[in-house]
């Protein structure tokens, strides 16, 4: 189905790309006279300078630079004229130029102090011109990150790099940053892109992409685009997330750069290394190439604990019928590589071919010590809960996950422009694809002893709301001894392939207009995306062996838990090895095995056709945008509906005589057309002064795994149907946005701003559960599926986003000798998200912390550069529970990161930094009788880093 879904598909692909062929050849004319032409870079001639504002002050026009330092004007009626320049961190570019019949004529910039030229090339205070200077030109509301022209980025992965922006919360895994929440929204509500190329998520649910995939190593810069224009993707509320590797004329200078880093983890008391180079390298001056590769290995460990959720005894005893004791040991490798090429056909026509791969591999083990309790505690006080096997089966299982896991994300894009005279075209072709692959992962074997009237007690002591604490008073002995725990079940992924790709043509057409003062662009465009994600997952489960008994003495192994002793632990590797070679007597449980190798699998297409008219009015003080772009959605979906009929159901009239699998294919067509207009205004009152406002509708398509029609349906001998749907009906979210800001520019290198933002989404989607066919809106029935229960995703009602961020950063040069090195960055937002589920309850919406606050203080001066960084987040709602006090909320967090480097050598570089020295854990709750109860404790405690860079 797929290879025939892409052939149908190529006649397209062909006919685009020959139009867009053709159009730019349309455009090779020569330039007409009256244009102004010219590149910035720093006064030494080191690096182009990207977002410079340049303008003609007597026509009052204004134009920004390119990322290559290149800026243009057209339309230049004959005279004298003064040409200015400014850019954050560098003193003001004045010069007169006179325009006169013969054509174009190119001015040369450069900016900087002769003898500070650094500050705009290397170190913090060039990554913070930099992106002030890209924050400054933007159009409307943004937050950047780049690295210096040596390639020194802030921190180890994409996601973390992004903590330091205002309006971004980061949400952890395994305590490093992977997903993305702005403005308190779910990550899935985000777009990304890699050089222009939107990039689809790796794993199986999600549309979010998870950016720990991706090495810090090899990016240029990171912009994140809180407003949209209509030459944008409409499908963002959160906001469109722009990350972008080297290109060649980034740099007038070629560049060899190598890092070597060694990285110590507390827990895990391993080092690991870390490798990078980064190269540019200019062949003439219109060809380029430039790449770069990272490999990182990381070994670390986390100790957990669990809860399967709270509940009062009858005693009025709070206490968790489930307690799992989790030490993991993780050993993460990515890979990451670019390779780009920049060329210029001519004085017209620029073109691009850009490539990256990314592969995440990530090896978790995870030995566990699981209580499971039948009955309600036989004791107990405000802190603690005594269970007796007396009272109720006490069961134990040890056991142990040995999971193997790679993404890879892979992007291609080929394009280019061609500018002259007013006319500018741009046109573009890509290719991405993200997946994600286990093969033979067990997950896990389990070993377990049920305790029935055996002597067994154990107490558990809750005092501390995170950690709590158990005892064995009675039946010790039993309970550790590994011959009493046999094997149980082992469950192993036999094969989890998870593929999304997306094939993209666009092409642009742009008129400028000159006017008696300022500039009109009448803009219009076309955009098609070919998508397709599919998830196959084939799991078996064994519960038997056909041989001698299997026990736990005989898969011991040594357990590094520091929580809590959960000894004998089954050993990470010793029963993968026996399995592996004794698979044949391992006996399959072929029921389960049907059902859980049927109930995942779908395959979802979705193709959007989109189309936009923009006007764009600029002049030196003001910049107006405004105008509409329409996308049309085609999703074909198919999955199964998969039933499991318990023995003695009726079935066709038939009574079953055994336990049955049913699996019915089916599929959905739909489209739907979405109309998003916007306007966006920038207004420069005053020099350095920069006012924003704007409105525009937007929209994020449901997840694609909530769309496939996974419909799961249990029916038990009494033929009562629980049900799992998936909802092919789901309507996008739809959103209209309002933002306004001022920010103020200091003379110095350095800002203060300020903004309001405030959202209103409809259909936004939630998890629903009914239980009573004779009162939920569907009447017991979904796409003529009977149920009992069911748990579905539906369209809710609306939810509002309103707040306020804050940002102030400045490197504090006024200040005396030796404080004239130091750096600030503080950032502040306030974000107030609610939302009112089916049953009336008003929530906060889920990721949506309502304080996030970020200080940065560095210091650079000579040879010597350091930064502490702090992090602060205020808790969330994560899942929502069927009541407020089953709800799962995430406890606030603070984390501090401290770095420095100190130049050893004109361009060697030692540094060191210590990641999460506070030990700050990760801590999950739920509210029940006013207190707070443990939903999962997790900590890793500090990472050291050090090494040496060294660039050419």
């Amino acid at each position: 189905m797929i290879t025939a879904y892409r052939a149908a598909r190529s006649v397209s692909y062909r006919s685009l790309a020959l139009a867009l062929a053709l159009g730019a050849a349309s455009f090779a004319s020569p330039a007409i006279a009256g244009e102004v032409t010219g590149t910035v870079t720093d006064i030494d001639a080191t690096r182009a300078l990207q977002a410079v504002d340049v303008r003609i002050i007597e026509l009052n026009r204004t134009a920004t630079t390119s990322r290559d330092g290149t800026f243009r004007f057209t339309d230049i009626p004959a005279g004298t004229y003064t040409l200015e320049a400014r850019y954050v961190g560098a003193p003001l570019f004045t010069t007169s130029i006179s325009v006169d019949e013969t054509g174009v004529i190119a001015v040369p910039v450069r900016l900087g102090v002769a003898d500070g030229n650094d500050i705009l090339v290397v170190g913090q205070a060039a990554n913070q011109a930099s992106a002030l200077s890209r924050q400054r030109a933007a159009d409307g509301v943004s937050s950047v990150l780049t690295r210096d022209a040596i390639g020194q980025f802030p921190d180890q992965n994409v996601a973390e790099s992004l903590r330091r922006l205002p309006g971004l919360n980061i949400l952890n895994d395994q305590g490093e940053g992977r997903f993305v929440a702005v403005r308190g929204l779910d990550p899935n509500l985000n777009s990304t892109s890699i050089n222009g190329v939107r990039v689809p998520s790796p794993d199986g649910d999600n549309r979010s992409v998870a950016l720990d995939v991706i090495s810090s190593d090899i990016i240029e810069s990171i912009e994140v685009k809180k407003s949209l224009t209509p030459d944008m993707d409409g499908d963002t509320i959160g906001a469109s997330i722009e990350i972008n590797t080297t290109s060649a004329f980034d740099r007038k200078k070629d560049l060899f750069s190598v890092k070597a880093e060694g990285s110590y983890n507390d827990l895990a008391n391993t080092l690991t290394p870390r490798l990078s180079l980064d190269f540019s390298k200019k062949i003439g001056d219109d060809f380029g190439v430039a790449g770069g590769i990272s490999y990182y290995q990381r070994k670390f460990a986390s100790d957990n604990i669990e809860t399967g959720g709270w509940g009062t005894s009858d005693d009025g005893i709070d206490f968790a019928d489930e307690v799992d004791f989790r030490d993991y040991d993780v050993e993460r490798k990515r890979i990451s590589a670019t390779l780009n090429f920049d060329a210029r056909l001519s004085d017209a026509t620029k073109l691009y071919l850009r490539g990256l791969y990314s592969q995440f591999d990530d090896q978790e083990f995870r030995r566990r010590l699981v209580f499971v309790f039948d009955e309600a505690p036989t004791s107990g006080t405000a802190n603690t809960a005594l269970f007796d096997d007396a009272d109720g089966r006490i069961e134990v299982r040890r056991d142990n996950k040995d999971r193997f896991e790679s993404q890879k994300i892979r992007t291609i894009s080929l394009g280019g422009e061609t500018e002259t005279g007013p006319w500018k075209f741009t046109y573009s072709g890509s290719w991405a694809k993200s997946g994600e692959r286990e093969d033979g992962s067990i997950d896990p074997v389990r070993f377990r002893s049920r305790f029935e009237d055996d002597g067994l007690s154990v107490n558990f002591n809750y005092a501390d709301d995170m950690i709590p604490r158990y005892a064995i008073p009675t039946g010790r002995g039993a309970f550790t001894n590994p011959a009493l725990y046999e094997f149980n079940r082992a469950e192993i992924s036999s094969l989890f392939d998870a593929q999304d790709e997306e094939f993209t043509l666009r092409a642009d057409l742009a008129h400028r207009f000159g006017l008696a003062s300022g500039e009109f662009t009448v803009q219009a465009g076309a955009k098609s995306r070919w998508r397709e994600k599919f998830l196959n997952y084939n799991l078996d489960f064994y519960d038997g062996f056909d041989g001698p008994d299997l026990l736990l003495s005989d898969f011991v192994g040594p357990q590094t838990y520091g929580l809590a002793d959960i000894s004998p632990a089954v050993d990470k590797r010793l029963f993968s090895r026996f399995f592996r070679d004794n698979i044949g007597q391992f006996e399959l449980n072929s029921l389960e095995s049907s059902f859980g190798s049927s109930v995942e699998d779908f395959i979802v297409n979705e193709d959007v056709l989109a189309g936009y008219l923009m006007g764009r009015y600029d002049s030196a003080d003001l910049r107006i945008i405004g105008g509409v772009r329409v996308e049309r959605t085609k999703n074909d979906i198919r999955a199964s509906l998969v039933e499991l009929v318990e023995e003695g159901a009726i079935r066709g009239g038939v009574e079953l005589d055994e336990d049955t699998v049913f699996v019915t294919p089916n599929r959905f067509e739909r489209n739907y057309t979405n109309w998003l207009p916007s306007l966006t205004v920038r207004y420069e009152p005053a020099p350095n002064v920069v006012l924003r406002a704007g409105g525009f509708r937007s929209l994020v398509r449901p997840n694609l795994a909530d769309l496939a029609p996974r419909f799961v349906v249990e029916e038990n001998d009494g033929n009562e149907r629980q049900g799992e749907f998936g909802n092919p009906a789901l309507q996008p979210y739809k959103a209209w946005n309002l933002d306004l800001s001022a920010e103020y520019y200091f003379s110095r290198n350095g800002a203060i701003s300020g903004g309001f933002f405030y959202k209103n989404i409809e259909d936004f989607i939630v998890s629903a559960t009914f239980n009573n066919p004779a009162t939920d809106p569907f009447g017991g029935v979904i796409n003529g599926i009977a149920y009992d229960e069911a748990s579905i995703p539906l369209n809710g009602e609306s939810a509002t986003i309103k707040g306020f961020e804050f940002s102030y950063q400045q490197v504090l040069d006024f200040l005396p000798s030796p404080l004239d090195g130091i750096l600030v960055n503080v950032n502040y937002t306030y974000t107030d998200a609610k939302s009112t589920l089916f049953d009336g309850r008003e929530i906060t919406l889920p990721a949506a912390s309502k304080n996030t606050f970020n200080l940065v203080l560095g210091y650079e001066k000579g040879p010597i550069s350091l930064r502490a960084a702090g992090t602060y987040r205020d808790r969330y709602l994560d899942e929502i529970g069927g009541a407020a006090d089953e709800d799962r909320i995430v406890d606030e967090h603070f984390q501090i990161d401290l770095s420095g480097r100190v130049e050893v050598l004109p361009g060697v570089r030692v540094f060191a930094e210590a990641i999460n020295i506070g030990d700050r854990p990760y801590f999950a709750y739920q509210n029940l009788n006013n207190r707070r109860r443990l939903l999962q404790y997790e900590e890793y405690s500090f990472t050291l880093k050090f090494g040496i860079s060294a660039a050419f």
